[in-house]
């Protein structure tokens, strides 16, 4: 084969795994709740996560976990849908949670709360 073709093909191959790696990453989503949820349905569906629904929500129920502050509902329910959405989504598992929580592709994590992400 010659340099140009060989050239070509390993140009076509680093392209290839750029887009790859490019589709990959936008292709990220995190499940938090909707700025539009009333806090009563939130603590509902967050009482649900974390509990029936299996959600590990040890990150923020004691002040020196992670993600903890802020100290709302909404940003815990966030960090309760976004681990249960994670661990289940490839099971049937849905980001709902009757109406309350909804996708995001722009990562919520902020300080030392890291959301957890599932390729």
């Amino acid at each position: 084969m010659s340099t140009f073709l060989m050239r070509i093909l390993l140009a076509l191959l680093v392209l290839a795994f750029t887009v790859s790696q490019q589709l990959e990453a936008e292709s990220e989503q995190w499940c938090i709740a909707d700025e539009q949820t009333p806090d009563d349905e939130l603590q509902a569906a967050l009482d649900w996560a974390c509990s029936k629904g299996g959600a590990d929500c040890s990150k923020m129920q004691q002040q020196n976990q992670p993600c903890f502050l802020p100290n709302t509902i909404r940003d815990h329910a966030s960090v309760a849908f976004n681990s249960y959405y994670q661990t289940y989504k490839h099971k049937g598992g849905s980001c709902y949670f009757k109406g309350a929580a909804m996708i995001t592709e722009l990562d919520p994590s902020h300080g030392s709360c890291h959301y957890e992400y599932k390729p």
